[in-house]
């Protein structure tokens, strides 16, 4: 039968409210009585029951991850496989358990939020997306949890914290090199405008062409969708117009993917005949040929802000309401 607090208590010769305290990390307890806890729960190898925590406690020590689409929408996409290994990693350094949450539609993320929040199961909770619909974020800001969203938070709100690219300006800078290198017929395959960071791209991609004084030709801007085949049918679509694009702004890796697969059916050489670039991630470096410029979307350097930002904020540290990561436009392989 494993140890109880009642046994260590016995054994240390302390209250049961005493040993109480040491487990749930308060300071209103003596050196003497913490280190005769400490020593009675490694003699007796105690491992302490969460769910019993968490009910006479404040809580599991625990954040939740919810990606904020459907499955269906985030299946092969690696952005979303690494920015998760990189906040489990540094959640288990940090000695926090991570629950992934997946459902069918925001109302039921909603409500698993709200449901594990009642029952103190997280501490705090990071989102891999941020909808452009911000009524998710008025919801959860009312239960006084740290939020911490990987994207842009447009709203003002108490416990809601964005940390996100630069992915106007950022759009704007790469559209711009294409124009500098002489490309005016420039295409932009981009993901549905369901999410800020869509929208954003879209919008950088749109400014730069006005600023250049570049006419904006709608039927090169196409929805790619979420997955592989609805992108693989937006590029077959674009590249197969009776006025084909010389170059394609695509805002993320799977249209990327798409538009190498889509010019290799139709015979097109890149960069030769049409050149690509976008935000990418380094994978793609290593399979495609030659490879793509743009932004590699620093996946790493999200999660671990994300995870910093908000541990800052359960252990009850100021922290500012928005961060901004530093990207690098790759040159080398843009054509020229």
């Amino acid at each position: 039968m494993s140890p109880t607090i009642y046994d260590i208590a016995r054994v240390a010769g302390v209250s049961k409210s005493t040993v109480s305290r040491v487990l749930n990390k308060q300071t209103n307890i003596s050196p003497e009585a913490r280190e005769k806890v400490e020593k009675a729960i490694e003699a007796l190898n105690y491992q302490p029951n969460k769910l019993a925590r968490a009910l006479t406690s404040s809580g599991f020590d625990a954040i939740m991850v919810i990606s904020t689409r459907p499955a269906k929408t985030t299946a092969g996409n690696p952005f979303f496989s690494e920015v998760l290994h990189t906040i489990t990693a540094k959640a288990e350094a940090e000695g926090f358990d991570v629950i992934l949450q997946t459902s069918k539609s925001s109302e039921d993320d909603l409500i698993k939020c709200e449901n594990k929040i009642k029952q103190k199961m997280i501490k705090g909770i990071i989102m891999l997306s941020s909808p452009a619909d911000e009524s998710f974020f008025s919801r959860l800001d009312q239960w006084a949890i740290p939020v911490v969203v990987i994207g842009k938070v447009e709203g003002d709100y108490r416990h809601i914290y964005s940390v996100d690219t630069d992915n106007f300006n950022d759009s704007i800078t790469l559209t711009d090199t294409f124009i500098q290198q002489g490309y005016r017929n420039i295409a932009c395959l981009h993901a549905p405008l369901d999410f800020h960071v869509s929208i954003d791209r879209l919008a950088g991609y749109k400014a730069s062409l006005k600023k250049h004084a570049i006419t904006l030709n709608p039927d090169w801007i196409i929805d790619g969708g979420y997955t592989h085949e609805s992108g693989l049918a937006a590029a077959r679509e674009l590249l197969s117009s009776a006025k084909k694009p010389d170059a394609v702004f695509a805002t993320d890796s799977m249209k990327i993917l798409s538009l190498y697969r889509a010019a290799q059916e139709l015979q097109l050489a890149i960069p030769q005949q049409l050149a690509v670039a976008g935000y990418s991630d380094p994978m793609l470096s290593l399979i495609l040929n030659p490879p793509p410029g743009g932004f590699d979307i620093p996946t790493r350097a999200l999660g671990e802000e994300s995870c910093q930002l908000l541990f800052s904020r359960i252990a009850g540290k100021p922290v500012p309401p928005r961060v901004i990561v530093g990207t690098t436009l790759s040159l080398t392989s843009l054509p020229a």
